[in-house]
């Protein structure tokens, strides 16, 4: 639209005019960078793991599958979640005989038609409290999502987390899941984040390489703390990440390794102790509140909430 001016008006003021119309439009066509993601609070993560803990320990020492230490588990999240303004939604599948549950949570707002999910296992082996497999993964996205509450984020696509069940059967509820999808609604995930035992007592920093942009989001973050990374072998296909990624759908993700062997050149690397597993209690009895790396679940989650408020800005 073309602008009249007054003869009488000053040539400073047609300046001042033209300056204040000119920041206008460059402040509507490059809009703020939305806020950076917040430090996560480890000991949130931890009270978390605690929970779950206890939650074992009240039925039976485990919470796996189909068991009361499960549905447990499930309602404890679900209840901090509703509270955070959450809309949550329980999935109900059968597997081996027994009813098992996904919990899924949507944060208001956002484009719904661009998707970013992160999700973990909630279920652990019958064996044991599963604190690192897998109430890590599950304590920081529990504890990522409730961040976002916090700060009243609302970034440009719209966020979704998931906890799932029957993990420990074959990924049993992450498929029925993403079966249950439409195609269109498959089409509307721009990217699956996975967490699967990040607090491993011997920690390793593994990044998932499927996804080129996800790997690179949690590559840059750990490039920031100096921290190297590998690429993530010994769970490839093993976790929840898989049936998203079958579908068609970008993933990615972070692990601290479960049995294999740390090298001595990764001890040189990361610290822990060359020639024993990244998770000696892995599938075990052991696998409680003490089995936790305190240092690789403040990175790690700390990593996951970078990664959520980067890839849905």
């Amino acid at each position: 639209m073309k602008l009249s001016v007054p003869g009488r008006v000053t040539g400073a003021a047609v300046i001042a005019v033209a300056a204040l119309l000119t920041t206008s439009a460059i402040a509507d066509a490059a809009p703020a960078r939305m806020a950076a993601a917040p430090d996560i609070p480890v000991a949130n993560v931890k009270a978390h793991l605690t929970q779950l803990q206890s939650i074992a320990t009240a039925n039976g020492g485990n919470r796996a599958h189909g068991r009361a230490g499960y549905k447990a588990s499930l309602d404890y999240v679900k209840a901090k979640l509703d509270a955070a303004g959450f809309t949550t939604t329980i999935q109900q599948f059968t597997a081996s005989g027994r009813v098992g549950y996904n919990l899924i949570a949507d944060w208001p707002g956002g484009d719904a038609n661009q998707v970013v999910m992160a999700g973990s296992h909630l279920d652990s082996v019958t064996s044991g409290a599963g604190i690192n497999d897998n109430g890590s993964g599950s304590a920081a996205v529990l504890e990522a999502a409730l961040a976002v509450s916090r700060a009243q984020y609302q970034p440009t696509k719209h966020l979704r987390f998931a906890w799932w069940g029957a993990e420990e059967l074959g990924l049993v509820g992450s498929r029925y899941y993403v079966n249950s999808l439409s195609t269109a609604n498959r089409a509307k995930i721009s990217g699956y984040l996975n967490f699967d035992m990040i607090g491993s007592p011997n920690p390793g920093y593994f990044v998932y390489d499927d996804d080129p942009a996800i790997e690179k989001t949690f590559k840059d973050f750990y490039a920031g703390l100096g921290v190297a990374t590998e690429i993530e072998t010994e769970g490839d296909g093993r976790s929840d990440h898989a049936p998203f990624k079958s579908a068609g759908i970008p993933v990615g993700g972070l692990f601290t390794g479960a049995s294999n062997t740390k090298s001595a050149a990764q001890a040189a690397k990361w610290g822990g102790t060359a020639g024993q597993s990244f998770d000696r209690c892995y599938h075990s009895s052991c696998d409680t509140t003490s089995n936790i790396n305190d240092t690789a679940l403040n990175r790690n989650s700390d990593a996951l909430a970078y990664a959520v408020w980067e890839l849905s800005e």
